[in-house]
């Protein structure tokens, strides 16, 4: 079976499905009926198969997804306009601000631009360190699509696995963050964020 033929989505119940970060869970998606069928067995046989209880989780989660897309992605818009324009912050990552290069690209395949938010702060790791230290809002934590708002610091948290050097050929620098928004009021978390840039600058 090759990639092709058959996609693993690892995180596809644990993240926007579910909703609420209390359940891990994924799917596989097979091109012929035949791997379908084996994977099935497997899963049965093995006993891997997701508890009634999440799959319950998940289903409640669903029941929900699209109010709270449209609050993930109302609160990342202005967020990422709010970053975009501050002298604290060097460069924004979100496919909603017309001057990202995939702008046009998404917004020809899909219906929004989704909630997650990177931004380069300036001032190195001792300004991100102050920028963090102050928020209230935004927890420090790895994972997305939670109905709270989360922020990640890549450099040492998600891809610290990496090198150094594959890091920054990726575009990740000790600058980078990355948001996770989630179904806050947007003036609650621009204004953490705004405290958070006011001490960076400090």
């Amino acid at each position: 079976m090759t990639a092709a033929e058959s996609t693993s989505c690892t995180n596809a119940r644990t993240k926007y499905l579910n909703g609420h970060s209390d359940v891990v869970g994924g799917a596989v998606i097979c091109k012929h009926q035949q791997h379908a069928e084996r994977i099935s067995y497997i899963v049965n046989a093995m006993g891997l198969a997701c508890s009634p209880f999440d799959a319950w989780l998940v289903l409640r989660g669903v029941k929900t997804l699209g109010p709270r897309m449209e609050a993930h992605q109302r609160g990342a818009d202005a967020v990422a306009r709010f970053l975009n324009e501050h002298p604290g912050v060097e460069k924004v990552y979100y496919p909603g601000l017309p001057t990202h290069p995939g702008h046009d690209l998404a917004k020809k395949q899909q219906f929004g631009f989704g909630a997650m938010v990177s931004f380069e702060l300036k001032g190195g790791r001792p300004a991100v360190e102050k920028f963090l230290s102050r928020l209230k809002i935004f927890q420090l934590a790895e994972s997305l699509g939670g109905v709270e708002s989360l922020i990640d610091y890549p450099d040492t948290m998600t891809h610290s696995s990496m090198s150094q050097e594959d890091r920054r050929t990726a575009g990740i620098t000790e600058n980078t963050l990355r948001l996770s928004v989630g179904i806050e009021h947007p003036d609650d978390l621009i204004n953490d964020l705004a405290a958070g840039l006011s001490a960076a600058s400090e």
